[in-house]
């Protein structure tokens, strides 16, 4: 879909959606969760949350807001990949781009790091650093965004050291969490499980399937369900992802438009029930 940048952002949107959902996009009257995200990304545009997609610029946000505490701990940025000193880095680390999504590798021994690795990820990084994230999905926050790659402390879970650390993301509306799930098991087998604000579970499946065992309601959910709040004032729809780490909360990041904005729920009533709560008038 990259060979149709040149399209305006409309007419690319509604080619995209049919595409990936199978459904005309109805831009006029959308109903839809994913319909309305589309409309969010033509009719309700925002400079500021360029700074909020920004996994560098964001952090400034975050200090203000809620405190450098809450966030992993960054390492270095460059603007090309053979800047990196490895030799600098810890001997575990977190290394991502800052303007797009999907970019992260997550380094648990420099022994990792072979000649053929390192190869792979120069061409890898190399690639990412000339991409604009905005052009796949049409997601303007991400428009304009200079772009490096990140080095942040690869944080663990003192319980479970080698166990991938739990996402919380609460999707809100005009600053209000109402359903949320929980990512678990991002490097094998990643599954999405989904509650409303009592932490009850919810029968809705997206991109992934639910787990097939019990998820535990977090010690800080009340506290996840404020900063939530807090961080999504004024926003009509984002979500918030959120970390519990060794009895603390972190920062993850703020997404505008989930799955970029193509991935229908099931079932299809929660379609509805999600997009009725984004309020377009």
């Amino acid at each position: 879909m990259f060979s149709l940048s040149w399209l305006p952002d409309k007419l690319y949107l509604k080619i995209f959606y049919f595409f990936t959902t199978g459904r005309y996009l109805n831009f006029k009257k959308p109903v839809s969760f994913t319909e309305k995200q589309q409309w969010l990304k033509v009719n309700d545009r925002h400079p500021e949350y360029t700074q909020l997609v920004d996994k560098l610029a964001v952090r400034e946000h975050i200090k203000e807001v809620w405190g450098e505490e809450h966030l992993f701990p960054l390492l270095g940025k460059w603007e090309s990949f053979d800047d990196i000193d490895f030799d600098a880095l810890p001997e575990q680390f977190v290394l991502k781009c800052n303007h797009d999504s999907g970019s992260t590798n997550v380094i648990r021994s420099k022994a990792e790091l072979t000649p053929e690795k390192l190869s792979e990820m120069r061409e890898f990084y190399n690639r990412r650093l000339k991409r604009n994230y905005y052009y796949a999905g049409r997601e303007y926050p991400y428009n304009g965004i200079k772009p490096y790659v990140i080095a942040e402390q690869l944080m663990k879970d003192e319980n479970a050291p080698d166990k991938s650390i739990e996402d919380y993301k609460f999707f809100c509306f005009g600053g209000e969490p109402k359903v949320m799930f929980v990512a678990t098991d991002r490097n094998t087998d990643c599954r999405f499980d989904f509650f409303d604000m009592d932490f009850n579970h919810l029968d809705i499946v997206n991109i992934h399937p639910q787990a097939d065992k019990p998820i535990p309601k977090p010690e800080k959910f009340e506290e996840m369900k404020e900063i939530a709040a807090k961080l999504s004032k004024g926003i009509r729809f984002v979500r918030i992802d959120l970390y519990e780490l060794n009895g603390k909360l972190y920062f993850g990041e703020y997404t505008f438009f989930h799955g970029g904005g193509f991935r229908r729920c099931q079932p299809e009533e929660w379609e509805k029930r999600l997009g009725d709560w984004i309020d377009i008038t």
